[in-house]
């Protein structure tokens, strides 16, 4: 499996410079968020995915990832501010390709700071100089372009606290959760992966039939320009300044109100750099 996925990413990179029940159900992989008209502001536009990302994308279908966070276990208390995070994954295989230096893998975030990207299973994560108070890990399963999948059980969180407990860092599980994946870092070509993850979010069907239900919006706004995105899935973007760049995505209703609950409105600076390898 391993030699295979080597050979399609050295293909890949040869073709095409690329950008590094009652749930929510992903939209299908690869299509613009809307087919008619895809969104658009004054300077940022959505595209279609790069044709190799598609292809690539192909060959991950038949994976749905069983994310587990093994330790800590869920409202422990510690009495040190180093912990130890051990992962485990099925029906995925995760490794990084030591030419390449991608694969398959894992975005691990603690509280909402940006993702750390996960390779080796083997040994833990150590997490250290951590606050007093409370924290959070959230876990989920990426492709090699850092999108993320969005299968049942692709992702796991626990809550934990050091020291003592606090009302910071601590998520209401049983409310809508926004999760930011990418952009983050560095982008050298465009277009340029928007990803998120969600979680407790109803079908958009459950607000069509009930009408005291307030149905989900994310609103995405890039260097001061927004715009509303209603379906779970990859998004392709075009129209980056060069240098610093930032960006925000806010959980809200169908209203435009706010979907309260610890994460649910991120920003990110990024940067696009085109002379970037």
């Amino acid at each position: 499996m391993k030699t295979i996925w080597i050979y399609l990413l050295i293909l890949a990179i040869g073709i095409n410079l690329i950008g590094c029940s009652d749930k929510i159900e992903a939209a299908p992989p690869y299509e613009l968020v809307r087919k008619l008209q895809p969104l658009t502001t004054e300077k940022i536009a959505e595209v279609a995915p790069p044709s190799t990302i598609v292809e690539l994308g192909k060959n991950l279908q038949k994976y749905a990832p069983q994310v587990e966070i093994l330790s800590p276990k869920g409202d422990r208390v510690f009495k040190e501010n180093q912990v130890s995070v051990k992962l485990q994954v099925k029906n995925l295989p995760i490794f990084k390709d030591p030419q390449l230096q991608i694969g398959p893998h894992l975005h691990l975030i603690i509280d909402n700071e940006p993702e750390r990207s996960i390779y080796d299973l083997d040994k833990p994560v150590i997490l250290e100089n951590l606050a007093p108070g409370t924290h959070t890990i959230r876990v989920f399963a990426v492709r090699p372009w850092n999108e993320s999948f969005k299968n049942e059980g692709a992702y796991a969180q626990t809550t934990f606290h050091v020291l003592t407990k606090t009302r910071d860092n601590n998520p209401d599980p049983s409310q809508p959760l926004l999760t930011y994946n990418s952009p983050s870092g560095t982008d050298g070509a465009e277009p340029i992966l928007l990803d998120f993850y969600l979680t407790n979010a109803p079908l958009h069907l459950v607000a069509k039939e009930d009408p005291d239900f307030k149905d989900w919006r994310i609103r995405v706004t890039i260097n001061d320009e927004s715009f509303i995105v209603d379906r779970w899935q990859a998004i392709y973007l075009k129209g980056f300044s060069k240098g610093n760049n930032w960006l925000q995505l806010e959980f809200i209703d169908e209203d435009g109100n706010n979907i309260d609950n610890v994460f649910n409105n991120t920003v990110r600076l990024i940067t696009y750099d085109p002379k970037q390898k």
